[in-house]
């Protein structure tokens, strides 16, 4: 079996940091390799984690399996988290903003100190590719588990680490990286360079502030929004302009390196299926490369790192066109969220290696010793609504079952439970199902079973989208490429195949199981003399709030009838300015006859005959029965109700049906020509007020969710008769936002 190994190798010291005001970037390697070597071991007892959530959880494995004791900091949001809950310590450090809490350098230094931590390892996002603060950290007599501050400016920099990679004969893409970041000098280097042109922020990372540009006219536009999520995101409005490649893969390399000057490649990452520009299915190693092609990106990764002295883990981003001529994109400064699939492919931990490395070590491995074993997948698990656009959400984990890990086979990277939220303020990722086996082909068949058994309620998740991409003919074959989204759009995106009688008389069963445990509890209190002078006991009360039922005539033991009826959503269209046009939900009609064996006679709409269905058990408390209908099996399947949604949960399918009191709860929101808002989030620009006459498809407002960018237009002429939030203003989903009389 394939393990992932955990070293046990206890040392630790500080890397030496090179100030960045004593070296100009193209005497980075000459500088941290003058300083390194030579230098004292000391062991870690205790590291501050910077980060929250899944990444934070992961650090903390790490370090208790090498002794090491670990203080988690938190937000208000984060009181009663995951990370917070497996620490050994915890500390408060301001409110929910991250610019209030995890982004706090100073008082998560302070924490560190107070608390007796040697280390602080920041984790991914947030303060982890912020040299300012690595520098700090090592001024204040920590180790930062990470490269130097020298080497993060270098690389956070995509102007500068341009100029450092052509001066180490990496090949890089054409573009424009001046400081001149005025409209009309944007507007003429990218004219001069022809489109699609892509912008990206010049400290950016994770999507933010990227935008593809087809046409000359489209740019100030698009330069202005990308300006506007740089800023918020990382406090830096800066942006540069690169000619767009058509079709290309997006593969990386995870690198190494040491304070001995010694760096290694663990192979390459192919990250190349995205939305928004940000990955949800990766996989080690790149399906397609040849040997030696394999060879030279990790050689010239391995170059990349050595131009600037990096140490520490650290990916070099390459964009590969299909011919596997490649150039290098950028380098991110820290370990990555898929580094998992590296570790299962060579049997090594990364952040072990990190803490090594951090502690002064040599690299644990020369590059002779590392080999490639079998496939790995990566899947992203989001709060968000693929058939609204991706749109991020948040929301309550009120049902939460997930497939059961296998040691070297099935890992599940996650910060959160069932019970928990996915708040607005941070990435809306729920968790990292990653999967290893032999080869590709068996690896994916494991990630489509365990996509299976993910099950959650309470909020929109792209789980089903993550299981027809994972089973789309051209991923299967790994014919992969940064636009196979948007390429294979109609096969992956919208409703699926239609409601077979197996599901609704499932669907049925699931609503019918919690009534005749309750019935059966109440009938076996009861005496049987009063049972006998009621004639038999009714369902309970307090479940026909619901009613779905046009009639309640349930009875133990004896044959009576009642319908059910539930209602099919239906995927709503957007019109040419793209304004959601909601559709009316299907209505399905179930005549039900109770069996006084216990069965059940079902009459379906759809062919007008009738089944006969039973339920095997009770159902536990995941909802969890087993079914016979018409003769066939069905050996688990799980019934959740939510908020007047019954979620249905059978094998590879999986599908949900409205409980008809729930509907037209948002219709007192709605108002005749209202703008409601997409999804949860904040109200970043105004662009109306009352009495504003506009036309069709002019921006109103803007709001973000999870830093990005979201423009809501008007859905045709008129006058606005209401703006109902203001700039700074939290907006819940489907709240009305505008008014256009």
């Amino acid at each position: 079996m394939h393990r992932l190994l955990l070293s046990q190798t206890t040392s630790v010291t500080r890397p030496l940091l090179v100030p960045l005001k004593h070296f100009s970037f193209r005497s980075y390697a000459s500088a941290s390799a003058s300083t390194s070597a030579n230098r004292p071991v000391h062991d870690f007892t205790k590291i501050l984690i910077a980060n929250r959530g899944e990444i934070a959880c992961r650090v903390m494995r790490t370090a208790r399996a090498k002794g090491v004791k670990t203080v988690a900091v938190y937000s208000e949001a984060d009181k009663n988290s995951l990370h917070v809950a497996m620490a050994d310590e915890a500390r408060l450090i301001g409110p929910p903003p991250a610019k209030e809490s995890y982004l706090l350098g100073e008082r998560i230094i302070q924490v560190a100190k107070e608390t007796g931590a040697q280390a602080i390892h920041p984790g991914y996002g947030f303060l982890s590719e912020n040299a300012e603060f690595a520098q700090q950290v090592e001024k204040s007599g920590l180790t930062f588990i990470g490269p130097p501050a020298s080497a993060i400016r270098a690389m956070g920099s995509k102007s500068a680490s341009k100029d450092i990679m052509i001066d180490a004969k990496v090949p890089t893409i054409p573009g424009y990286h001046g400081e001149d970041q005025t409209i009309a000098t944007l507007q003429k280097e990218a004219d001069k360079m022809g489109y699609p042109v892509i912008i990206k922020a010049v400290l950016g990372g994770g999507g933010k502030g990227m935008k593809i540009v087809e046409r000359t006219e489209d740019l100030e536009e698009q330069v202005s929004s990308a300006i506007r999520e740089a800023q918020s995101s990382f406090g830096d409005s800066r942006v540069l302009i690169e000619k767009y490649l058509r079709h290309p893969r997006h593969v990386e390399v995870q690198v190494f390196g040491d304070t001995h000057g010694n760096y290694v490649y663990l192979f390459e990452r192919d990250c190349s299926v995205q939305r928004r520009h940000q990955k949800v299915i990766e996989e080690a190693p790149a399906p397609g490369l040849s040997q030696e092609l394999r060879e030279k990106l990790g050689n010239t990764a391995v170059a990349a790192a050595r131009a600037v002295g990096y140490v520490g883990a650290g990916t070099v981003e390459f964009i590969m066109d299909q011919d596997g001529t490649f150039y290098f994109m950028e380098m991110n400064t820290r370990l990555q969220v898929e580094h998992p699939i590296t570790e299962m492919v060579t049997g090594q931990d990364l952040v072990d290696w990190q803490l090594q490395v951090a502690a002064g070590h040599a690299l644990p491995k020369q590059q002779k010793d590392l080999k490639l074993n079998g496939h790995s997948f990566e899947a992203r698990i989001y709060a968000e609504n693929p058939d609204a656009d991706f749109l991020p959400g948040t929301g309550r984990l009120e049902h939460l079952t997930t497939p059961a890990a296998e040691e070297g086979h099935v890992r599940i990277e996650t910060g959160v439970r069932q019970g928990d939220d996915v708040s607005v303020y941070y990435d809306p990722m729920i968790a990292k199902l990653v999967v290893w086996d032999t080869d590709r082909t068996t690896a994916l068949k494991r990630l489509v079973r365990c996509l299976d058994e993910y099950h959650i309620v309470g909020l929109h998740t792209n789980v089903k989208f993550l299981k027809k991409l994972a089973l789309h003919p051209a991923f299967i074959k790994g014919d992969v490429e940064t636009g196979f989204i948007p390429a294979y759009r109609a096969d992956l995106l919208g409703s699926s195949s239609s409601l077979t009688n197996d599901n609704i008389a499932l669907a049925v069963l699931g609503l019918l199981i919690p009534e005749r445990t309750s019935l059966l509890s109440k009938s076996s209190s009861s005496s049987s003399s009063s049972s006998s002078s009621s004639g038999g006991e009714r369902a309970p009360k307090g479940y026909g709030r619901r009613d779905p039922w046009a009639s309640n005539g349930a009875r133990i033991n004896h044959e009576s009838s009642r319908t059910v009826k539930l209602l099919v959503p239906q995927q709503a269209t957007k019109d040419a300015n793209g304004v959601e046009q909601p559709k009316k939900d299907k209505e399905i009609i179930v005549d039900v006859t109770y069996k006084r064996d216990g069965t059940y006679s079902l009459l379906l709409p759809s062919t007008n005959t009738r089944i006969i269905a039973e339920a095997r058990g009770g159902g536990d408390k995941k909802g969890t029965f087993s079914a016979f209908v018409d003769g066939r099996f069905f050996p688990s399947v799980r019934a959740v109700v939510h908020n007047d949604v019954l979620n249905v949960f059978e094998g590879s399918n999986s599908f949900s049906l409205n409980i008809p009191s729930s509907l037209g709860d948002l219709g007192e929101e709605k108002g005749s020509g209202s703008l409601l808002s997409p999804m949860p989030g904040k109200v970043v620009k105004v662009m109306a007020k009352k009495g504003d006459v506009v036309k069709k498809g002019q921006p109103l407002m803007i709001m973000e969710a999870m830093k990005m960018e979201h423009t809501i237009r008007s859905p045709g002429d008129g006058t606005v008769s209401a703006v109902h939030y203001a700039v700074g203003d939290l907006v819940e989903e489907k709240k009305a936002l505008v008014v256009i009389a």
